[in-house]
């Protein structure tokens, strides 16, 4: 599963229309260039491939505020939005021991109804005790993790990684079970986003050629 795509998609749907150098910005404004592969160059070629791939259509209109060519607005398709929500979906319930799709799920989880988000989130701690459980046959905690070897630190930080992630997701499902935040069809959601012309703290400043298109 790419969390590139989740990511791409769900800031082009916050803006409605954005072009790539949006997408960039709002990506390091989310710090997602420091937690996942979100570069500039693998930005840009999800934008394109997606667009080839119908999830994404392709306005050539924008012009430039640089002063060079237009600029391409990209906009959910309806199959875009599709595949945004069940990426999104299956990124809350699937565990590993990589944070970035957590990371990318979690920004966008209120984009779900609250009841949806709760029962997602239910089923993703019953797939880390299932995990946990899968460790177990191989690894016994209270033996310590010399039992094996230096290489039993591995499953040591692995029962350890599972039992924080599951305590951690069960203190979300109860703060939004108590009411925290607006989902979907709530009100106003939150803006995650930058505003027109607002400064990003957070852009690394390099520049690459796809900011211009």
């Amino acid at each position: 599963m790419s969390t590139i795509r989740l990511l791409v998609l769900g800031a082009v749907r916050m803006h409605g229309r954005a072009h790539g150098y949006q997408v960039r910005n709002d990506l390091e404004y989310w710090g997602a260039h420091e937690w996942s592969t979100a570069k500039p160059g693998s930005i840009y070629h999800a934008l394109k491939q997606m667009a080839k791939q119908g999830l994404l259509h392709a306005h050539e209109i924008a012009p430039s505020t640089a002063g060079g060519p237009p600029r391409t607005e990209y906009e959910l398709t309806g199959p875009g939005t599709e595949e945004y929500f069940r990426l999104l979906r299956e990124a809350l319930v699937t565990y590993d021991q990589r944070g970035d799709l957590k990371t990318a799920a979690v920004g966008f989880v209120v984009d779900l109804p609250r009841a949806e988000a709760v029962a997602l989130l239910k089923e993703r701690t019953l797939r880390i005790e299932q995990w946990r459980t899968s460790v177990l046959e191989h690894y016994v905690p209270e033996e310590g993790p010399g039992q094996l070897g230096h290489i039993g630190e591995i499953m040591n930080m692995w029962v350890h990684t599972a039992d924080s992630e599951a305590e951690w997701t069960r203190g979300l499902i109860e703060r939004i079970e108590g009411g925290a935040y607006t989902f979907a069809d709530e009100g106003d959601p939150f803006v995650g986003i930058l505003a027109p012309g607002e400064e990003n703290p957070y852009a690394t400043g390099e520049r690459h050629p796809g900011d211009d298109h």
